[in-house]
């Protein structure tokens, strides 16, 4: 299967967008979904359909179909202006960015915020992670793009909030497993329901496990999940969250061009000698985390309302890599394993007033959000032994960096709904962000000095967006806004001169965003629903790599930068049984000035310039659905310099999946096909990678298929 990259492509996409959908759904119908639904992640919880810039809303059961439920982007594929990459690397998270922010990490989740039922997976720096989501008990998820992610703080390209379901109604419990290629492996369970004191709750847990599509990247997640939510009274409500995540997996590593075209399944290895690196130093990482939150919200009359969030949690790493042991002899070097640990806990307090008597009708939410984080980093020796002559490789050595590191944010915020007239709203809004690094150097020996230091980054982020709805089903809106994007620490963990130390000169970047967006439902002879939207982003101070080699990776800030491109959605129901979903977006993601390697014009690495998914469900029986999907990903530039790209590439897949109620037994079953056609390509890459491997290869044709047996009390 081959799709062209001309603007055949887009026109294409244009005509398949004719029912875009921002929400992806089982039925009901996608135009009374978009009527009903409330985006829970926008101020005033508006629907989806009156949401002033641009936004997707997935359904749980629609991530959860016809997939393995391992990682996000098995679903999130479908949403545009969102690139999101399995690396089919555990010890490394997916790659993920919106609107090109967030594409030049090379671990975690940046450039993106992200929250679960309203805790931060993102720390106060700007870093998050989503290895410890459990898709098997999420209701929803959301995407916001956009200017009006602004308005949560660190971030630049977005916002994703996922939801745990909410259970109503008799108690059930579930149990599933499922199999794939490469030795893929996950069990799962669930308890969920409503007591008759009105306490709703849900319990899951699910272990992953993988021999990896690679060598050495064999992996094994364990993940646990509970929420308790319960009236108090008749206008509080109380909702308790609490959840932990165990993984162990090995690192496969980048390959470059040449050893990628000879076997993309290899680890890592020297190119003038053969040497396996990865296995040699037995690269690797495993992680811990467990956290609790709650959330208080009460309705004190008609006008006014409060929700309170508080969380804490832990989350502690230990990551082997692969630098030679000469280099780490270096007085001011930091080893080869990292041993990291973070306590952290944070409150978001917030009012709401509803005056709908005002002269201009108004909806006015104020809070404070406050988080904070401590981080006790150390670093070792991966060898035992001299360094000319190890005795031992890929163990934890001599100390060679031991600090402790602070985050702290402090941010009002203010955002108003006001309806100027009764087709036109006006939202604004204004978050004040400070953000403070804090490093307390206490490993202080012959050429590693006293490396302490802290330095604190503050911004007003103002937004305004103004919607008009032209029908009851057609709705335009402007938006503008100010974004901001400090370094996270892991970014100011080494200085580009190899000076130890952090990186305090390090600035944060600073984004300007404009989105000019139409949705609109289609209730005729076409049921649906399609949106569009056109986005430009100036950035200044643009936080980019500036050496990648032997295991650390530093930044520096470039000059300016601009994203700019077109977004198009749609959910076309061509028949009762027959559903066709599409998904469009054109990136162009540019230097505006020349910085380093990049000169003037010079695209972005790690983004594709385009990005085309297509989806077909037909559900033959009541029983029975069957279904294809195919996905385009442009080439990718892989460094600043656009020396190297990674090629384009077309994948489709193909899934079959099965629902039989039989009384209090509900079976669910499928079974897909993915890459159907083989194609070889690049999933992913490593973006600046100093030894030039930045090709991480993706699976050839593979398979999962698995079920899962409910009962209900």
């Amino acid at each position: 299967m081959h799709l062209t990259t001309s603007p055949s492509l887009i026109a294409a996409a244009c005509t398949l967008c004719c029912a875009a959908a921002s929400a992806q759904t089982t039925p009901p119908t996608a135009d009374a979904v978009m009527a009903t639904t409330e985006v829970r992640s926008a101020a005033g919880s508006p629907s989806l359909q009156a949401l002033p810039t641009s936004a997707t809303v997935l359904d749980g059961e629609a991530l959860r179909d016809r997939q393995l439920q391992v990682n996000l982007s098995e679903s999130l594929a479908s949403v545009p202006g969102l690139q999101i990459k399995n690396r089919q690397n555990y010890a490394q998270d997916l790659q993920l960015s919106v609107r090109g922010y967030g594409a030049r990490s090379t671990f975690g989740l940046r450039g993106v915020r992200l929250y679960v039922d309203g805790i931060p997976a993102t720390m106060p720096d700007g870093q998050g992670s989503l290895s410890h989501i459990d898709i098997a008990s999420l209701e929803r998820v959301e995407v916001l793009r956009g200017p009006y992610s602004a308005l949560y703080g660190n971030s630049a390209g977005g916002v994703v909030s996922m939801y745990t379901e909410t259970p109503t109604g008799a108690p059930s419990v579930e149990g599933g497993f499922a199999v794939g290629s490469n030795g893929q492996k996950r069990l799962s369970a669930k308890a969920s329901g409503q007591t008759a004191q009105g306490l709703s709750y849900v319990l899951s847990a699910s272990r992953f496990l993988t021999d990896g599509y690679r060598d050495h990247s064999a992996a094994d997640r364990n993940i646990a999940n509970a929420k308790l939510s319960t009236a108090i009274g008749d206008d509080a409500q109380l909702t308790i969250v609490a959840n932990t995540m165990e993984s162990d997996a090995q690192d496969p590593q980048g390959l470059t061009w040449k050893q990628y075209q000879a076997d993309p399944r290899r680890a890592s290895y020297r190119a003038d000698n053969g040497q396996a690196v990865a296995e040699l130093y037995n690269t690797r990482k495993s992680l811990k985390q467990t956290q609790v939150g709650a959330t208080y919200e009460r309705r004190l009359d008609a006008v006014h309302s409060i929700a309170l969030t508080a969380y804490a949690g832990h989350r502690s790493m230990a990551q082997y890599q692969s630098i030679p042991s000469t280099t780490q002899a270096a007085a001011g070097h930091a080893g080869g394993v990292i041993d990291m640990s973070r306590d952290y806990a944070g409150v978001d307090a917030r009012w709401t007033g509803k005056f709908s008597e005002a002269p201009i009708p108004v909806t006015v939410t104020a809070g404070l959000a406050m988080d904070y984080v401590q981080e006790d980093r150390q670093g070792y020796n991966s060898f035992t032994g001299s360094a000319a002559a190890p005795t031992q490789l890929g163990v934890k050595g001599a100390l060679r960096r031991d600090e402790k590191n602070t985050v702290t944010n402090i941010d009002p915020y203010v955002q108003a709904t006001w309806t100027l007239a009764p087709r036109w709203n006006l939202d604004t809004g204004l978050r004040y962000s400070r953000v403070k690094f804090e490093s307390d150097d206490r490993y202080i020996v012959a050429g590693n000095p006293d490396d302490s230091g802290d330095v604190t980054h503050r911004k007003a982020l103002p937004v305004v967006s103004l919607s008009h709805q032209l029908t009851p089903d057609q709705t335009l809106y402007a938006s503008v806004g100010r974004g901001f994007e400090t370094p996270t620490f892991a970014e100011l963990s080494y200085r580009p001169d190899s000076i130890g130390g952090l990186n305090l000169g390090l600035q944060p970047s600073v984004s300007t965003q404009y989105e000019v967006g139409y949705r609109q439902r289609l209730n005729g002879a076409l049921k649906g629903s399609w949106s569009a939207a056109l986005f430009q982003s100036r950035t200044s101070d643009e936080i980019v790599t500036a050496a990648s080699a032997n295991g650390r990776t530093s930044y520096r800030n470039a000059g300016d930068t601009r994203r700019q491109g077109v977004e198009l959605q749609g959910d076309l129901r061509l028949t009762p049984q027959l559903q066709l979903q599409a998904a469009y977006t054109y990136l162009d993601a540019t230097f505006r000035q020349a910085s380093g390697t990049a000169a003037a014009g010079n695209f972005l690495p790690g983004l594709a310039k385009q990005h085309l998914w297509l989806g077909l469900d037909y559900r033959i029986t009541p029983e029975w659905t069957v279904g294809v999907s195919a996905e385009h990903m442009g080439k990718v530039f892989v460094n600043d310099a656009n020396s190297e790209a990674a090629p384009s590439y077309t994948v489709a897949a193909a899934s079959v999946g099965y629902r039989k109620v039989m009384g209090p037994w509900t079976l669910r079953a499928f079974a897909r096909v993915d890459n159907l056609f083989d194609r070889q390509y690049v999933g992913s890459v490593i973006v600046n990678d100093g030894n030039s491997r930045y090709y991480e290869g993706a699976p050839g044709r593979n398979w999962s298929t698995g079920m899962n047996l409910a009962y209900s009390f």
